[in-house]
């Protein structure tokens, strides 16, 4: 089937994610009205100064009623703010707008949407682009942030087709393969595979810093310091949000990981070298198997 563009593309968040979003669509040819809506005043006028956006408003409510069915709504704010811009959006989305949104856990937003809606609207389809940088603000858009990287939808059995079929089209624009998954993996998978890795580069670091000499220390780290702990110069407010939305999932794998840990000192404690080495042998081969299918997905 053959998509229409829309007419008009809001973006509820200018940072990092959606002006990436807008950046990459652009820079793709795609050619419609983009619409920015942040609280920051300043952010806003940048947008516009740079013609990020052709539109643009602090007022979300105001935006919302301005739009027609056949625009889209992406909302990229923090995780713990979604809540907040679906309860304004809310007369679009009943009229029929469609509206995903970014955020890096799935289960809080569609808690919310249960909340704030009877029902959970048909063109309502979560998702989340498995992308980022340390960056972040307006300024650090990349139109290259989502090429060869992985978007996850979260839809439901009562989402509409037409809905889904356009944001994974939006998002292909940009670059990004398009998977489909359930809202409960999704969390598991990704308390696995992103929010543990960066609560435990934020605790490394942290414990570090408290050392009196912990600038001698950063002095003489190699490279493997640097790119284990480069996510802890991550925005501390979104990674906030994500671990107490996640709560749950991030905890139980903090639990697994702190078992795995203590498994480990053990055997270093009782010089157990065929332990040790089975430990590392079993990270090493998983880690390889990482490496290939991440070099499959750079080839596709």
């Amino acid at each position: 089937m053959t998509q229409v563009l829309p007419k008009k593309v809001l973006v509820v968040g200018l940072g990092l994610i959606g002006a990436s979003f807008i950046r990459a669509l652009k820079c793709r040819g795609v050619d419609c009205v983009f619409v920015g809506s942040t609280r920051s005043v300043q952010t806003l006028q940048n947008a516009l100064d740079t013609q990020l956006i052709e539109e643009g408003s602090n007022d979300l409510s105001s935006v919302s009623a301005s739009l027609g069915k056949s625009d889209v709504v992406l909302i990229a704010t923090p995780t713990l703010s979604v809540p907040a811009a679906l309860e304004k959006l809310r007369p679009a989305i009943e009229r029929g707008v469609i509206v995903t949104d970014a955020a890096s856990v799935k289960g809080s937003v569609l808690d919310a949407a249960r909340h704030i809606f009877a029902e959970i609207p048909p063109n309502l389809i979560l998702g989340h682009p498995i992308a980022g940088s340390e960056k972040s603000g307006l300024f650090a858009a990349d139109e290259n942030l989502y090429q060869g990287q992985g978007v996850i939808l979260t839809p439901l059995e009562s989402s509409d087709p037409g809905a889904l079929s356009m944001v994974k089209w939006l998002w292909e624009l940009t670059g990004a393969t398009v998977s489909t998954m359930s809202v409960e993996q999704h969390d598991q998978v990704l308390a696995a595979t992103s929010h543990l890795p960066h609560v435990l580069a934020y605790s490394l670091v942290n414990t570090l810093a408290r050392n009196k000499e912990y600038r001698e220390i950063f002095k003489h780290a190699a490279g493997g310091f640097r790119d284990f702990t480069r996510i802890a110069a991550s925005d501390p407010s979104m990674w906030h949000d994500i671990v107490l939305a996640n709560k749950t999932a991030v905890l139980k794998q903090m639990d697994d990981f702190s078992q795995g840990l203590s498994e480990l000192r053990n055997a270093i404690e009782r010089d157990d070298s065929d332990a040790l080495k089975a430990i590392f042998s079993r990270a090493k081969k998983a880690r390889d198997d990482f490496s290939l299918i991440l070099a499959d997905r750079e080839k596709r």
